[in-house]
């Protein structure tokens, strides 16, 4: 049958006799009875397309959920972080298992998390802190420590250094987590991740 199985064609034929059977139960005007057999025809083929791409909606459902709340999309291991309205990308990874909503920064050497970040998630910080930092926003005074884990969507890596700045609200996922991937770039407003 050409790619077509014959269980598929008993299926449709009967699918098409109850339908057509139940329209001539029913002993409808032509003209009603053809109109319900439309109807009966379009939500069997809704149904269908809608069952041919079900893995396609997830994906769809996905791509909407990230422009609207801004969650990264996860595609096999390609993880595709959307651009924000201020134009930056951001996401959420996890440090040792915590939350911490991190920028996305190219031109930032080395991760970088503020104090209190470092306290909560348990990152281990040296005790010198006489290391000063130039970044966008000025000269800030920093700590070297080190990240037990940073995850960002099914990316880990372990033991990684980090910066703990004095100033608070400063988590950068910088180049030391970055030049990890096989592969990051800009895509149109989407960051992809390869690892």
């Amino acid at each position: 049958m050409n790619g077509f199985s014959a269980p598929n064609a008993v299926y449709l034929v009967l699918l098409l006799v109850f339908v057509g059977s139940s329209l001539l139960a029913m002993r409808l005007p032509l003209a009603r009875a053809a109109k319900m057999a439309l109807a009966w025809v379009a939500i069997f083929a809704a149904g269908f397309v809608l069952f041919s791409f079900r893995d396609n909606l997830g994906w769809f459902a996905q791509r909407l959920k990230a422009e609207a709340v801004g969650t990264p999309i996860e595609e096999g291991s390609e993880i595709r972080i959307p651009m924000a309205a201020d134009g930056h990308f951001w996401v959420v990874a996890k440090i040792n298992g915590h939350d911490v909503n991190f920028l996305v920064d190219s031109g930032a050497t080395t991760t970088t998390v503020d104090r209190r970040t470092a306290e909560r998630t348990g990152i281990e910080v040296g005790s010198r802190r006489d290391q000063y930092v130039r970044t966008a926003n000025g000269i800030v005074r920093m700590a070297s420590g080190r990240a037990g884990q940073i995850t960002v969507g099914g990316i880990a890596r372990q033991d990684l250094a980090v910066q703990v700045a004095d100033r608070e609200d400063l988590n950068v996922l910088g180049m030391n987590f970055l030049s990890t991937l096989s592969r990051w770039s800009v895509e149109g407003r989407w960051l992809v991740l390869v690892p």
